[in-house]
């Protein structure tokens, strides 16, 4: 514990106990587990020739990736609340920098430099703990955006200048930093790890019943090769999922079976439409991957657009019934800093 003045600062980085969390320690036997059994499992198809060379390099690229992203992910969250929402930050204005380059927003560098510092300011806000500076950057900084396009007196162009800033800094600040909010829980780690599992293995469902169980498709000209077989049982899979491991994360309200099942639904859905989403971005400006930067899965937008709309949906839902961070001493930092 850091004291300054008099103000005190909770601890922010470390352990603390985390790993005698049982909730902490039942979420990361099951990474480890998901990640060996995938492996065992490409092992035997391959042994047996039950796949192609092109789908057989396909999931060995896909459970390297996982291999990779899942300590990169996993690490920050165990360690605290800072390590936390820096890795919250990251991921946004990586995000962000595919977005940019995507839609070429990235020309405009004033535009793009606010949509960055309002990343910043979303998270920073949520590590701060302040709750009420957190919800009036949505609309303050439309403000500035909205704003700042005026200077150049350049009317042409000034929709989609604005728009895709708005866009921008509400999705990859105002969303994903509903995971930075979380950690303001002394509790947030088994639940945080288990929605990471829960919208990674809900993209896995909906690959793997999609090939095969086949049928028409969900969305042919957002999303060509997702079926509507595969969003049926990536619900069914992810909300029998939610259910089993929830029981044993949650407690009190939260872990009774009608919140369980309508979490892992929430949660499902949310992600499935928050990967057409990004679908419809790509389609709309006629590219395959948001990036690639890792092997088998494109860039980061390509694998973290189910968090996009999963993680606020989630969010709210737990805090109408159960709050958050409450009890918890608000504006740690710039009451240090300001009084």
């Amino acid at each position: 514990m850091l004291t300054l003045a008099s103000a005190t600062l909770p601890p922010m980085f470390g352990l603390d106990g985390s790993l005698d969390d049982p909730g902490v320690r039942v979420v990361l036997v099951v990474i480890g587990g998901l990640l060996a059994g995938a492996a065992l499992i490409i092992g035997v198809l391959v042994a047996t020739a039950r796949v192609g060379p092109e789908m057989r390099s396909e999931l060995v690229k896909r459970t390297l990736a996982w291999g990779v992203m899942a300590p990169l992910v996993g690490v920050p969250i165990v360690l605290g609340k800072l390590p936390t929402t820096l890795m919250v930050t990251v991921i946004g204005l990586l995000c962000y920098r595919e977005f940019a380059r995507a839609t070429g927003l990235f020309r405009d560098k004033v535009m793009s430099g606010l949509v960055a510092v309002g990343i910043i300011l979303f998270n920073f806000a949520a590590l701060d703990h302040w709750y009420g500076l957190w919800q009036a950057l949505a609309p303050l900084w439309l403000m500035v955006l909205a704003a700042s396009a005026i200077g150049r007196d350049q009317p042409k162009g000034y929709i989609q200048r604005v728009g895709l800033s708005v866009f921008s800094v509400l999705l990859f600040g105002a969303c994903l930093s509903h995971l930075s909010y979380v950690a303001n829980e002394p509790t947030y780690r088994a639940p945080m790890l288990l929605l990471m599992i829960a919208v990674g293995m809900n993209d896995v469902f909906a690959f793997c019943v999609g090939k095969l169980v086949g049928g028409p498709e969900l969305r042919p000209n957002t999303s060509p090769g997702k079926t509507i077989s595969g969003a049926g049982g990536a619900v069914v899979l992810t909300t029998a999922l939610g259910v089993v491991l929830g029981s044993r994360v949650l407690s009190g309200e939260l872990a009774s079976m009608a919140h369980l099942i309508t979490m892992g639904v929430l949660v499902s859905v949310a992600g499935i439409l928050g990967d057409l989403m990004v679908s419809s971005v790509k389609r709309d400006v006629g590219i395959k991957d948001m990036g690639n930067v890792i092997p088998g899965h494109g860039g980061v937008l390509d694998r973290v657009n189910s968090l996009l709309l999963a993680a606020p949906a989630i969010f709210h839902y737990v805090m109408y019934f159960r709050g958050i961070g409450e009890g918890e001493p608000t504006r740690v930092l710039t009451r240090m800093l300001l009084g």
